[in-house]
């Protein structure tokens, strides 16, 4: 009895150090990014499409709440593993490559959390976390903030979602993982593209030059980050399989032995 109480504390104990660790890392690397390292800069877009992208991302922060206080009033035993999502999202997001004039390359951090929570719940947190950039670290702005909400923390979410939920039956989890963060990242940025192209369509072609044009561009520094990001949330994954076991039996997301 003694035993397992010490284990537990132990895991406790090591999981907090992890959620430090990554906020540590996060002030040791992340806060050196210069202002110009954004996701859609600050009154970058035209007024209508700011406008717009808000009220498109508005009902699913709305409903992402509501899935937030359900989990942790059903749940509270998992509130520090969602301070870990949203720690994980924040980190990554802020390491970032400039790119298209106007917005950057980055990782996205996103497909972890919709895999535990759910993408409404990443919505929430994801939305946080630009709104947090935005006004602390220049990364970004209010202005778009609907904007790449709407590219980062809902479709990013959704399509991580979907894919870890149709591969894990088949009994790879570990490869769930790794698709489900790396595609979430590639289609964020295709979001982005669609966006940026809408709101500034080229003179001859378009929008489906535009697009072409911007999603190309990112698609230099987009694939290789979005593999890395892959990688980096199946060892993520491989330490709370160890460490936050608990809470991932809670989630249904492993067995119990």
């Amino acid at each position: 009895m003694l035993s397992n109480i010490s284990i537990s504390k132990r895991k406790s104990r090591l999981f907090n150090l992890g959620l430090m660790a990554f906020l540590s890392f996060y002030l040791i690397v992340g806060s050196d990014a210069k202002a110009h390292a954004m996701h859609i800069m600050e009154g970058f877009l035209p007024v209508g499409w700011a406008i717009f992208w808000y009220i498109i991302a508005l009902p699913f922060f709305i409903l992402g709440l509501r899935s937030l206080t359900r989990v942790t009033k059903e749940k509270p035993e998992l509130k520090l593993l969602i301070a870990l999502a949203g720690a994980f999202t924040f980190v990554l997001s802020a390491l970032k490559l400039p790119s298209v004039t106007g917005s950057c390359s980055h990782p996205t951090g996103t497909g972890l959390g919709a895999v535990l929570f759910g993408p409404l719940a990443m919505s929430v947190l994801g939305t946080l976390v630009l709104m947090f950039q935005a006004l602390l670290l220049a990364h970004g702005g209010l202005t778009t903030l609907g904007a790449n909400a709407f590219s980062m923390a809902i479709v990013g979410p959704i399509v991580a979602f979907c894919i870890y939920r149709s591969l894990a039956p088949t009994g790879n989890q570990k490869l769930a993982i790794f698709l489900a963060s790396a595609v979430a990242n590639l289609f964020t940025y295709i979001v982005t593209s669609i966006q940026l192209a809408l709101a500034f369509p080229a003179a001859t072609g378009g929008f489906m030059a535009s697009f072409i044009k911007f999603a190309g561009i990112f698609a230099v520094t987009q694939i290789p980050l979005a593999i890395s990001e892959g990688l980096l949330t199946v060892l993520v994954w491989n330490w709370l399989s160890s460490y936050g076991c608990q809470e991932l039996q809670m989630l249904n997301l492993i067995k119990a032995d």
